[in-house]
């Protein structure tokens, strides 16, 4: 695929970096005395001199060549006295929505810790906002230095026929955005089971990018690593990074997909994943390392992709292995390696100088060769973006929203009452870290014909309203894992992002679901009738128009305050916000039900009412 995110194609400039090679022509900058990390050959190139032209790289002296022939009264030259030089990292499947902020403010986050490229799948926008929402952030996306290649939604909504969401997408929308010069491919294939039954809506929007030559990246669950695997891969889905042991990793690298390793502010997968890398003697060349979603405050406090590679060192990952797995395999797995991914002659020159390949902290940042960010701050500070109105003001809850609300009838499906004392329904159960659940068949109290939460067996209520549109529906249930006593609410509930409230009292349930009705989205922590922390994320309900710090700095104090409610989860609204996400096993619940997401069909909250 052409690489449509540079200064000149090389093409238009292969002329000059020619004579620049050969000492005819000045070099715009000169980087001298590096270790360069080759990720071409796997190993340390020492004391090596690196030139850059038209926001290439023109030439590399090695082997006691230099590139003092390159150098001109008007080159800049950095002297890096040994430090490292690496491609600058690309992350290979990512959400910028999860940080809460528009692209332009990731980008200032991300770019100082040695990000240049990433691979953004915007369908929690487009749930919401459809092709308007991607066109909108692209034309954000477009202001700063930051690569940002869209695959856009494949699946809004995720699971079809199973939740409300504000937009629909369907294969004429992707074949026109496959046309799109910042379009990389296609986004996350969730409708795992329609593409293994050859449903036309999935299986018609893989035909479409695969005609553009684009890259179909995956979203594969199911446990069958057989059958069902090898089949999702012949449809064309080239990557996927759902894995979540070993042995799923190992299997996509066998058939030849991609395994994207997921290390994300909630979803701690490395750990076990490094093992598919660091257990067997295996190429490593599909593998990636991604983020898929990171926080705003994991982004300001810990960083991006320099935190997954600390991480992947300290797992037993070669230095050298864990970078190509952020550089040159992400370019070969979305065919963009003829320009990126390297520090080779006729590349971008997308370049990161690093003190040590421990920490992997970032002294300069170049993208086409501007020196971006130095020493953790960013050289570019965009304006904020003239957001469209309508993308403002995205609740359209027009019910009223009482204690009352959120009564849930002890009623059979038969319409009989259950007397008063315990019935058994279904729970869905979270646990830290993980993106899955468990269906578990818990007793709750009944008391004056209505079930209960119980918070002495960590069940509190569950509830998701329809927010797209007006007098829409809602539907309950239980859920366990989150260890609070009072409300919990947020907009941020995937992928429909309808307003999702938990809790174990109505009365702070209604407060919190409340609150975020008038603020146009956003997460809220109440109890006792208190508001003890809010998040407002007003831009299409799931995202801030604020500076990602002042954003950082409310999701810190929303997190206290769920551990002064007695949560102990990292990241725990990032697993409460998929209580609601029905393409990921086993049970969760939208505003349509309760979804059974091993059979894909709606299940009863009451486990007798089960014909």
């Amino acid at each position: 695929m052409l690489n449509h995110f540079s200064k000149h194609p090389l093409w238009e400039c292969h002329a000059p970096l020619i004579r620049v090679a050969q000492g005819k022509e000045p070099a715009d900058i000169v980087l001298r005395h590096a270790t360069l990390v080759s990720v071409t050959t796997h190993e340390f190139l020492e004391d090596a001199d690196i030139a850059i032209a038209q926001g290439r790289i023109a030439y590399i002296g090695i082997e006691g060549h230099t590139a003092e022939h390159c150098i001109g009264e008007k080159t800049k030259v950095f002297d890096l006295a040994g430090a490292y030089v690496a491609p600058s990292f690309m992350d290979g499947h990512i959400h910028v929505e999860s940080a809460m902020v528009g692209p332009a403010e990731y980008a200032r986050a991300v770019v100082p810790h040695g990000t240049s490229a990433i691979m953004w799948d915007p369908h929690e926008a487009m749930n919401v906002a459809g092709m308007g929402a991607l066109s909108a952030l692209m034309e954000d996306a477009k202001r700063v230095p930051l690569k940002c290649y869209v695959t856009p939604g494949s699946c809004v909504p995720a699971v079809p026929g199973f939740e409300d969401t504000g937009a629909t997408i369907d294969a004429s929308d992707i074949h026109e955005a496959m046309k799109l010069d910042e379009v990389a491919g296609l986004g996350e294939m969730m409708n795992d089971p329609g593409v293994l039954s050859c449903a036309e809506g999935p299986l018609e929007e893989i035909e479409e990018t695969l005609r553009a030559g684009k890259t179909v990246t995956g979203h594969y669950t199911m446990g069958d690593t057989d059958q069902g695997l090898e089949a999702y891969i012949a449809s064309g889905v080239s990557c996927c990074h759902e894995s979540v042991t070993r042995e799923d990793a190992l299997a996509k690298l066998r058939f030849g997909q991609y395994a994207q390793l997921r290390e994300g502010s909630a979803w701690h997968n490395l750990e076990e994943l490094a093992h598919a890398v660091t257990d067997n003697e295996i190429d490593t060349r599909f593998v990636n390392l991604v983020t898929d979603d990171t926080h705003p405050e994991t982004l300001v406090s810990e960083g991006h992709l320099d935190r997954i590679l600390r991480k992947a060192v300290s797992f037993g990952i070669d230095p050298i292995t864990a970078i190509q797995m952020v550089t040159i395999n992400v370019a070969e797995c979305f065919g963009l390696a003829g320009d990126l991914g390297s520090v080779t002659p006729g590349k971008c020159a997308d370049i990161v100088v690093l003190d040590d390949l421990k920490d992997f902290r970032a002294r300069l940042v170049f993208i086409d060769g501007d020196l971006v960010a130095k020493e953790g701050r960013a050289f570019f500070a965009p304006e904020p973006y003239a957001w469209p109105e309508k993308f403002l003001h995205t609740m359209h809850i027009t019910d009223e929203i009482s204690a009352d609300t959120f009564r849930i009838p002890a009623v059979r499906s038969d319409g009989t009452a259950i007397a008063d004392g315990a019935a058994l329904v279904r729970v869905i159960a979270s646990s830290a870290g993980s993106t899955l659940t468990k269906e578990e068949h818990l007793t709750v109290p009944v008391r004056d014909g209505a079930l209960l939460a119980d918070p002495a067996q960590d069940i509190l209520k569950a509830f998701v309203f329809d927010r797209h549109h007006a007098g829409g529906r809602h539907a309950c249930a239980f859920a366990k894992g989150f260890g609070i006593h009072g409300a919990l609410a947020q907009t941020v509930a995937h992928d429909a992002h309808n307003l999702l409230v938990v809790g174990d009292s109505d009365k702070d349930m209604a407060i919190a679901a409340r609150t975020l009705i008038a603020s146009g989205g956003g997460e809220v922590a109440v109890q006792d009738g208190k508001i003890l922390g809010k998040v407002a994320l007003p831009l299409f309900g799931i995202m801030s128009t604020s500076p990602v710090e002042d954003v950082a700095h409310d999701v810190a104090g929303i997190e206290r305050a769920w551990k002064k409610m007695g949560c102990t989860m990292p990241s725990p609204f990032m697993t409460m916000g998929l209580l609601s996400l029905a393409c990921i096993p086993e049970l969760r619940l939208t505003d349509r039900g309760l979804v059974d997401c091993c059979r894909y069909c709606f299940v009863p909250l009451l486990v007798e009412d089960e014909g």
